[in-house]
């Protein structure tokens, strides 16, 4: 069984993010932003699975933030949204991004072994613990008070999904927040899933580098970035595991570096949704560790951009080398997302890729 490509070190990472959200990760009003219908994820999909772009990474949100143009408030659900592609392509791994306090472990052990079967081993799991209290509100749950709290409950619901994929027969679960009996996890699956885990808190990055393949990070400062990464690595080389620190970019790349600016002015400063961005600064510092709080102001600038993801803007030749600057601070990868992903990536693919092939960070298609 080949590994799966999720899981190579060797290669430099590529997958988009948020593609299954209203906007994506833009927050402008502009009318050509993302429509994220079903026919143009799937034409994305069918896009990244020729240029042999490893994954697609979906955000699950079940309210919006509001603002001008209710960014976020239209999203496909990731489970559904996931099998439906994998179904159509062939190469292209794609992830269910689920919360642990809306969705039960023994059904979602099922869902995934189901569609590790339909995809041939390409669905992979992305974990989330939980930080919006308004969507806890929204679905008349209670947010547990404290990261602690909220990653205790994520480590015994996950210990249920492990326990299902591993055990054979009917065995009896005696955890903090599960107690199961006779519960048994046929079929399970026949690939090693990825496990993905996007966190801030020192209690997340705990349980990221005790339980995961892949850990999301932003990179905000680069110089800040680097230590990080190492001090990840050796948290998980301390545990027993071997993690990828991925992060997220957003791009803009034109044949000049002026008309990828006047575009991100355009865009992100003549008309961002600036409503929004305040109504997700307010949450992030309500509930979130995603951002370290003394960087998140900083960030509301770059908000509308790409939802404060590393900027990759300019030409072909000034993405590529953003690109190897993630790559020599220590990433292993990094997500993508554009303005409309689906007018977007073919520049992308046919003049960035490349270059990043020539740099000896990616290898074509043809050769894996």
């Amino acid at each position: 069984m080949a590994e799966n490509p999720m899981l190579n070190k060797d290669q430099f990472l590529l997958g988009t993010f948020a593609s299954n959200c209203s906007h994506g990760m833009s927050m402008t009003k502009i009318e050509e932003r993302w429509d994220n219908s079903w026919e143009n994820n799937l034409a994305l999909a069918h896009l990244l699975d020729d240029a042999g772009i490893e994954f697609m990474l979906p955000i699950a949100r079940w309210i919006g933030f509001g603002g001008d143009t209710d960014y976020h408030g239209n999203i496909l659900e990731t489970v559904t949204w996931a099998t439906g592609l994998l179904a159509l392509t062939k190469r292209l791994n794609v992830i269910a991004t689920i919360h642990t306090a809306v969705n039960n472990p023994v059904a979602v052990a099922k869902q995934i072994a189901t569609i590790d079967q339909i995809s041939n081993g390409r669905i992979g799991l992305n974990v989330v613990a939980g930080w919006n209290q308004p969507e806890y509100e929204a679905l008349g749950l209670a947010m547990k008070s404290s990261h602690e709290e909220r990653y205790a409950y994520a480590q015994d619901w996950f210990d249920v999904i492990q326990k299902l994929w591993s055990t054979k027969g009917p065995f009896n679960h005696d955890g903090q927040y599960f107690q199961l009996k006779g519960v048994y996890g046929d079929p399970r699956p026949s690939h090693r899933i990825p496990i993905v885990n996007a966190a801030g808190s020192g209690e997340g990055r705990s349980f990221a580098t005790r339980n995961t393949d892949i850990l999301f990070t932003p990179a905000i400062d680069l110089t800040r970035s680097k230590p990080e990464i190492e001090e990840l690595k050796k948290m998980a080389k301390d545990a027993g595991r071997d993690v990828g620190v991925l992060t997220f970019s957003h791009v803009v790349c034109r044949p000049t570096e002026k008309e990828a600016r006047d575009f991100v002015e355009y865009y992100a400063v003549q008309n961002a949704d600036k409503p929004a961005i305040d109504n997700m600064i307010a949450l992030q510092f309500a509930f979130a560790k995603s951002y370290p709080h003394d960087l998140l102001e900083k960030l509301r600038g770059s908000m509308a951009i790409g939802q404060g993801g590393y900027e990759l803007i300019g030409t072909p030749q000034q993405v590529a080398d953003g690109i190897l600057r993630l790559h020599k601070t220590g990433f292993n990868g990094t997500t993508l997302s554009f303005v409309n992903y689906v007018e977007e990536f073919p520049y992308f693919r046919d003049n960035v890729l490349p270059l990043l092939e020539k740099a000896g960070i990616r290898q074509p298609i043809t050769k894996r």
